[in-house]
């Protein structure tokens, strides 16, 4: 038994290592690129003497360095084994951009030249498709050779009377997860601790929460993995603050609005963020509109009902990619891929996401924010909440363009896990966070899955 807990032990240091391992020599090789690039330039630029100087070609290197990992980190780029290489790779991608674009003004200032801004710019670019093509290449390598050396962990199901598809979506990541068995949760109890000594861990599928405890606790004194879906409740408790002012530890959940100052900030970057987009996007605007008249001369923009903050209904604004009228009897009607009533210009639009432009507006206006739960159609809100009646706990925030839900979520997410996505973000939002979902949002326009998601919401006549 003990050597069993040391084998198992050893196992799952040895892939921390391997992914630490990973990470440094991406980092280590895309820094190595960097400097390559920089002295191309400062051998050339060297205007004061001073900037091939051992001493400032080690700074520039160290900052490049740490900025590579820690964004890399953040934005999950070297989750090698953990995520599918769908999911890395437009990581690492995102990754070698920010911080090339961030190197842009490290740069500048460390010349002190900023008249140099457009040359870096062109360098770093470079740059970026060289170690984006490298290091992709590079990191498919490493998750080949991860799954090799590392098989996916065995798995015991311990399941109550509900039946659901946790187990289908558990074996969709067969790299990751094999589900070796499958028990009964009546009949699990007297038998769990011989049974679960044969397995790397247990899926707890929608049992009696007492029973789910005692599992919890059981697996904690034998050191194997518990994986759950968690109740509203449990994402809840999850966010609460820890309190030791005397000697019985409390868990404070406050329960409260946004604080002015994170709530002033929220707003403020929403308002520049809105303006300098729809400035910027401009020519975007007015081409997308004149396609929209040329087609079939009908209205440029298409307005829906929506719910938003403490179930204020307002109008949500969209380019119209469907044809005019395209729910007569007033009944929201699910499109299809090839669905009849898209225009030729609409499928252009829905595609590259072109006709959420104008949500801006509502951005700016105050009805929805730049992130937050995305807000769905009346009719469905009605329906949720008298089906899950905490489907209103989303509505604590303002809606949003995009979403933890529309991030970590697909097309046919049940309305119950969007509510816990949901609910998760409310729960644990910072500026941070939303500047993760804005980046993440970008990510996932390469998943196909998520596109599908994206499209499926983004219909003229359907929900989001």
């Amino acid at each position: 038994m003990i050597e069993q807990k040391m084998m198992q032990r050893r196992k799952v240091e040895t892939k921390y290592v391997y992914r630490s391992v990973c990470a440094l020599l991406l980092t280590l090789i895309a820094t190595g690129m960097f400097l390559y690039t920089w002295y191309g330039f400062v051998s050339v630029n060297n205007h004061t003497g001073h900037l091939t100087g051992l001493a400032n070609l080690g700074m520039a290197t160290m900052i490049y360095a740490f900025l590579f990992l820690v964004i890399g980190r953040w934005l999950h780029a070297f989750s090698i084994g953990v995520d599918r290489k769908i999911v890395l790779l437009p990581s690492l991608a995102l990754t070698i951009i920010v911080a090339n674009f961030i190197e842009v003004f490290v740069s500048c200032a460390i010349t002190g030249q900023f008249r140099f801004f457009h040359e870096f710019l062109g360098r770093y670019a470079l740059l970026c498709l060289a170690q984006i093509v490298l290091l992709a290449l590079l990191v498919i390598q490493m998750v080949n050779v991860y799954r090799r050396w590392f098989p996916p962990l065995r798995l015991l199901e311990i399941h109550g009377d509900h039946q659901n598809d946790l187990r289908e979506k558990v074996n969709q990541r067969w790299d990751k997860y094999e589900i070796a068995d499958t028990i009964y949760v009546e009949d699990v109890l007297d038998i769990f601790e011989s049974e679960i000594r044969k397995y790397d861990g247990i899926i707890i599928n929608d049992v009696p929460t007492s029973i789910e405890h005692l599992l919890i606790k059981k697996c904690y004194s034998l050191n194997k993995r518990v994986y759950y879906s968690p109740k509203l409740s449990d994402i809840i408790v999850h966010s609460a603050s820890i309190l030791n002012i005397f000697d019985t530890p409390l868990f404070l959940n406050r329960n409260q609005k946004i604080p002015f100052g994170s709530a002033f900030a929220k707003r403020t970057l929403d308002i520049v963020a809105s303006l300098a987009g729809l400035i910027v996007l401009s020519p975007i605007f007015l081409i997308t509109a004149l396609a929209i008249k040329i087609e079939d001369g009908g209205s440029v923009f298409y307005k829906q009902e929506r719910v938003t903050k403490d179930m204020k209904v307002f109008d949500i604004i969209k380019f119209r990619s469907m044809i005019m009228d395209a729910e007569e009897d007033g009944k929201p009607q699910l499109a299809t891929k090839h669905d009849g009533r898209i225009t030729k210009v609409g499928r252009v639009i829905r595609a590259t996401r072109i006709d959420e432009l104008p949500q801006l507006f509502n951005i700016l206006k105050g009805d929805m924010s730049l992130v937050g739960p995305r807000p769905e159609r009346v009719e469905y809100v009605e329906k949720y909440i008298s089906e899950i009646p905490e489907f209103h706990f989303r509505h604590k925030v303002r809606g949003g363009l995009t979403g933890y839900a529309q991030v970590f979520g697909k097309y046919n997410t049940s309305p119950l896990d969007k509510l816990k996505l949901d609910l998760i973000y409310i729960t644990n939002r910072t500026m941070l966070l939303d500047l993760q979902i804005v980046l993440g949002t970008l990510k996932i326009l390469f998943n196909k899955e998520s596109t599908e998601g994206i499209e499926e919401e983004n219909d003229d006549g359907i929900r989001s």
